[in-house]
């Protein structure tokens, strides 16, 4: 069944990249009813390997400061909440309890190439659904790959096992530092039909 018009406009037609935000706070439980309806989106093998880190203080985001190009700072400052994306690089481990078929861990475990792949892929996937959920209850996502990611992980990560994917900003956005919509690609320069 489709999903109403006005559903699709909030999450797709009419929703904008948010560029910078309101003091409006957003409370743990929303975070949290994001992240519930988040998980349900699909992944391979449901392996689901997306964490996410909330910073949701000026002191936790200002550990984040070091690590963004110029043109971030300012929009993560006001964020009410920074998501920083990562993946559980060891994601694998919970493989007997999320996967219904025995052997999917020890399968992941000896072949690091389709560990990481499956690991990058999927974390990737959990962040676009987390973007489209937190629309869906009315948040505003700013997407970026801004970031030294590499200090990111020293920072945030540095035991390893999980790895900064890319960030989200978060809350409710300031219409008054909105950008102009750029165009998107055509069906005919995006897509084949074979």
């Amino acid at each position: 069944m489709k999903i109403s018009d006005a559903s699709l406009d909030q999450i797709f037609h009419k929703a904008r990249t948010a560029n910078g935000f309101t003091d409006k706070p957003v409370p743990a439980a929303l975070l949290q009813e994001v992240y519930d309806l988040a998980r349900m989106g699909p992944t391979s093998m449901n392996c689901q390997p997306t964490r996410y880190v909330f910073l949701t203080t000026p002191a936790a985001r200002e550990r984040l400061m070091p690590a963004l190009m110029p043109g971030n700072v300012d929009k993560t400052k006001t964020a009410p909440v920074t998501v920083i994306v990562a993946t559980d690089t060891r994601f694998y481990e919970h493989m007997p309890v999320v996967w219904h078929n025995p052997g999917a861990k020890e399968m992941f475990e000896g072949n690091a190439a389709l560990a990481s792949g499956t690991a990058t892929r999927n974390s990737t996937l959990g962040g676009a659904y987390f973007m489209v959920a937190a629309r869906s209850l009315g948040l505003d996502c700013g997407p970026m790959s801004g970031v030294d990611l590499a200090k990111v992980n020293a920072e945030f990560f540095p035991d390893g096992r999980l790895q900064a994917n890319f960030l989200i900003n978060l809350g409710y956005m300031d219409e008054s530092k909105l950008f102009n919509r750029n165009p998107r690609l055509s069906f005919e320069q995006a897509c084949q039909v074979i």
